[in-house]
């Protein structure tokens, strides 16, 4: 039964060549895969989830890289938004069109340092805001959403409203953030950050890139996220969270994994169109819970971290 449930999340295999490697009809492979795949399900509530003493900022809720230490020495993880593709019947098909122009279902999650996922919210429309499903995860406390506390943060891009708890990088018409803005440059000195706002959007996204290169990997490793096969859109919703439990479970035990190590090279850069940060521009995640002293705070948090790198 798992074999077969493997077979298909990993290589994408159908139903006719599983039932041509096992011998079993179609519907037994039908009913197996569903039966490990509500299994699998249930387990993600348990193996999804940050450590007991994550807001400690210890172990894999902490930058392990000395170049982000003294600055993001608060940061426990980063939380980003993606899109997988999904298939819907004729007629139900408007809302699930996203930015690039094909059916996809929204996915919020966060991730720890150690590409390991923390949090996980699928199933939204393609159309839908970034902002919106993260306001939706605050908002429903049985999704158990892992609020930072004792003041850590999390990374969140310019997709997102920089509050208390969640540091974005500073906008405006010509400030960079994208490592891939930076890379443009046709010179080393036309690529280098421009001033302490831009230092700090480097710094910020080269650490945030943890999200990138997680859903990188996690898709790279999981064919049917690339081509998803015709089932319901519960179904469809199922499958990618039970990825991600056997995503960490491989992270966590695998001493020696291909895929993982090539996504911690630093010049990695995903093979798979994943499809990440789906708005340029924020939404006010809820102005009437972002208290004006909350505010001025987060601010200044920015602007003295960005001071700092400036200074370094």
């Amino acid at each position: 039964m798992l074999g077969m449930f493997l077979m298909i999340c990993a290589h994408g295999a159908g139903n006719r060549m599983i039932q041509e490697i096992f011998q079993h009809s179609g519907e037994t492979v039908h009913r197996h895969f569903h039966s490990v795949l509500n299994v699998v399900s249930k387990l993600a509530r348990d193996i999804i989830r940050p450590r007991l003493n994550y807001n400690d900022g210890i172990g894999a809720h902490k930058p392990c890289n000395e170049r982000y230490l003294p600055f993001f020495k608060d940061c426990i993880g980063a939380l980003n938004g993606t899109h997988v593709k999904a298939r819907l019947p004729q007629g139900q098909e408007i809302p699930y069109i996203g930015r690039k122009g094909y059916l996809t279902q929204n996915i919020l999650v966060v991730v720890d340092f150690n590409m390991c996922f923390t949090f996980a919210l699928a199933g939204w429309e393609g159309s839908a805001h970034d902002n919106r499903i993260f306001r939706e995860a605050l908002r429903r406390q049985e999704l158990n959403f892992p609020h930072p506390l004792k003041n850590k943060y999390y990374l969140v891009d310019s997709g997102y409203s920089h509050t208390k708890e969640y540091m974005a990088p500073y906008r405006g018409d010509n400030v960079r953030y994208h490592l891939s803005d930076f890379r443009r440059g046709a010179t080393r000195q036309l690529r280098e950050p421009r001033g302490c706002i831009e230092k700090f959007n480097y710094l910020h996204s080269s650490r945030k890139n943890i999200v990138e290169r997680t859903f990188g990997e996690w898709k790279v490793r999981w064919s049917i996220l690339r081509d998803m096969p015709y089932y319901n859109i519960d179904t469809q919703r199922d499958i990618v969270i039970a990825t991600m439990p056997i995503h960490n479970y491989i992270r966590k035990k695998c001493n020696v994994d291909n895929a993982f190590q090539t996504a911690e090279n630093k010049r990695y850069s995903p093979s798979v169109d994943f499809d990440v940060g789906t708005t340029s521009t924020a939404n006010n995640i809820d102005d009437e819970n972002v208290s004006e002293e909350s505010n001025v705070h987060c601010l200044w948090l920015r602007d003295m971290i960005a001071t700092d790198i400036c200074n370094v």
